[in-house]
């Protein structure tokens, strides 16, 4: 549910969330859009860009050509580097991203902890201070077993690096394993100048209070953000979870149905009316590429006109073979 502790006074005006979008259109057209702040790539068959704002991610789509996702806010756009960190601002947002080699850093616990580290102190001293929706994609996400799993490491590194970053409360946020052939940590951030409106799921425990069984450090995230000018929400990554257990292990129409029902008890708990619409971009990571087609079944029947984009991509939990995330606008 949104937190009422959490409710911005009434005179504070926050700007205009970023449009996102999926484009098939050449990386250098769309950087060279106004108000542009951040392009995202897919795969290996990505075009290479020299720009902070443009990041090629390692997870692969089922689509040929894949679309470009598109991030364009009102106003002028300024971009640089810091370190390891790329940024762009712009309409009183700001994008950061890192992209680490663990090879060089020790492995998903250290990596992650400095990916938090040097992404935090960043956005520390910027005025867009306030982080609402972060992405993390890293490889072998499932492999290793028991405490040594690589997706309990990222979170245990993650809290240890994050310091005091999310001090007034976790972001929405997104975690899921990518085939790629270095073992690399991509982390990407959203920030505002004003802070956003966290949102719980009834049907589901909050992750940052999920039981030991999970790993000795529970995921640091809210299910759902909703941006600060209240025009829009970002959507976390959503799967077949009720309460903190998986549901409908191997049976992936029923874990789709679950995710729906997630995603459709969100937008209650926000305030927002029901469904989806072709304003709606939202990506699905599924796990087995022979299930990539029932997928978009799926959306055809019971999202249809939802932008969609599938990606390869492994969730936290081997029992679940799905996951979507994405955005609602008011």
């Amino acid at each position: 549910m949104i937190q009422g502790s959490e409710k911005r006074a009434a005179d504070v005006v926050a700007c205009r969330a970023p449009q996102v979008s999926y484009r098939n259109v050449e990386v250098a057209r769309a950087l060279a859009e106004p108000g542009m702040l951040a392009v995202l790539g897919f795969g290996a068959g990505t075009a290479p860009a020299d720009d902070p704002r443009w990041l090629a991610l390692d997870l692969e789509p089922f689509d040929a050509p894949a679309p470009l996702e598109c991030w364009q806010v009102e106003g002028a756009v300024l971009a640089g580097t810091d370190g390891a960190v790329q940024w762009s601002r712009g309409g009183g947002w700001l994008y950061a991203a890192v992209n680490l080699d663990e090879r060089e850093h020790g492995g998903p616990e250290e990596t992650a902890a400095l990916a938090y580290a040097q992404l935090g102190r960043f956005v520390a001293g910027q005025p867009e201070r306030h982080i609402v929706r972060v992405w993390n994609y890293l490889s072998a996400i499932n492999q290793g077993d028991g405490d040594q799993e690589r997706y309990k490491q990222f979170c245990s590194g993650r809290a240890r690096g994050m310091g005091d970053a999310f001090g007034s409360g976790f972001p929405a946020a997104t975690a899921i394993g990518h085939h790629g052939a270095v073992a690399r940590l991509q982390v990407y951030l959203l920030a505002a100048e004003q802070p956003g409106t966290r949102v719980e799921n009834p049907r589901q425990v909050s992750a940052w209070r999920y039981p030991r069984q999970y790993g000795p450090t529970p995921p640091s995230f809210a299910r759902a953000m909703r941006l600060p000018a209240d025009d829009a929400l970002a959507i976390s990554g959503t799967a077949a979870v009720i309460g903190h257990a998986s549901a409908h292990h191997d049976d992936l129409q029923a874990q789709l149905d679950e995710t729906l029902a997630n995603l459709e008890a969100l937008l209650t708990s926000a305030d927002m009316a029901a469904g989806f619409d072709t304003h709606s971009p939202l990506k699905a990571y599924v796990r087995h590429p022979a299930d990539a087609r029932q997928v978009r079944d799926f959306f055809r029947q019971r999202l249809p006109g939802v932008p969609a984009l599938l990606l390869h991509g492994d969730i936290c939990r081997r029992e679940l073979l799905v996951e979507i995330d994405g955005w609602r606008y008011a």
